[in-house]
């Protein structure tokens, strides 16, 4: 395989980035469009995808915009067809969109789990299987899969996230052990707090919690979010560099590093957090609904 076909070089490079309208997928959009990658924005904001698209043609780049429901694995095996068919490869296939909903699990209704896996997890599988056979066929291609920290280590108050989020963690680490013999790379991305809509629910997530939601914005500035603008160029310099597991903001990595040494320390900290989360958000009496 041709090494210059996963070099810095992205001018003849093809990049798919779901949940592309807003957030992390729209700065991955921009930054891989300003290093010369032709760009296929997928989302079911359909408004914002073609604006955001239409920016970074203003721009001088290359992008479109495609309406798409990463749950219906119909729509992203066609997506994956036609850009075949317009580009004549894929080198990129970014599995970014996701949702939150956030509370305690006792809030949860089943249809608030199904949504949550359904759009986290089952997202990500509708597309890597509709991308992965086509990147072998070509011999070349790299799947990135947006999981998160809570992939990583215990997060009270997003136990469903988590769990979706540590799927996409096993997922990517087993596929990238399987996928390299056929020259195609898998990595995982899991962001620390980035300032992105999905911090206080975003569009399409919720949080259960009967908290404000400016209480939680207050909480989540204690985590110092970083700007997605800062966030895209590192995230990308690291899928250049073929990172397995990419984490950024890098200090988040020391909490990583904790979950692995000392996983027991990890869960009683989580514990802490949770029940200094509780009297921070003022949370009602623990009884279930």
């Amino acid at each position: 395989m041709n090494d210059l076909q996963h070099s810095s070089d992205f001018q003849k490079k093809v990049a798919i980035v779901t949940g592309g309208a807003s957030g992390i997928g729209k700065a991955l959009c921009g930054e891989l469009a300003k290093r010369g990658c032709s760009v296929v924005l997928a989302d079911l904001q359909m408004q914002l995808a073609e604006e955001t698209a239409a920016q970074i043609r203003q721009a001088g780049g290359r992008a479109e915009a495609f309406e798409l429901d990463v749950v219906q694995f119909a729509m992203v095996q066609a997506l994956v067809q036609q850009t075949l068919q317009r580009e004549g490869r894929i080198d990129y296939m970014f599995n970014n969109a996701g949702i939150g909903i956030g509370g305690e699990v006792r809030h949860f209704s089943i249809e608030d789990w199904d949504r949550i896996i359904n759009v986290n997890f089952r997202g990500v599988v509708n597309g890597i299987q509709a991308v992965y056979c086509p990147m072998i066929e070509q011999g070349f291609g790299h799947i990135i899969n947006t999981a998160s920290m809570a992939g990583l280590g215990p997060t009270p108050l997003t136990v469903a996230y988590s769990a979706t989020k540590h799927g996409v963690v096993g997922l990517s680490k087993s596929l990238r052990a399987e996928a390299a013999v056929y020259g195609v790379r898998v990595s995982v991305l899991c962001p620390g707090v980035v300032r992105t809509p999905i911090l206080t629910g975003g569009k399409y997530g919720k949080f259960l919690m009967r908290a404000p939601v400016d209480k939680i914005a207050s909480m989540m500035e204690l985590l110092k979010p970083m700007s997605p603008e800062i966030f895209a160029p590192k995230v990308i310099n690291a899928v250049v560099r073929n990172q397995a597991v990419i984490i950024v903001p890098a200090w988040w990595k020391l909490i990583w590093y904790l979950h692995r040494i000392a996983p027991l320390l990890g869960i009683y900290l989580a514990g802490k957090s949770f029940q200094s989360a509780r009297k921070r958000l003022d949370l009602d009496k623990p009884e279930c609904p």
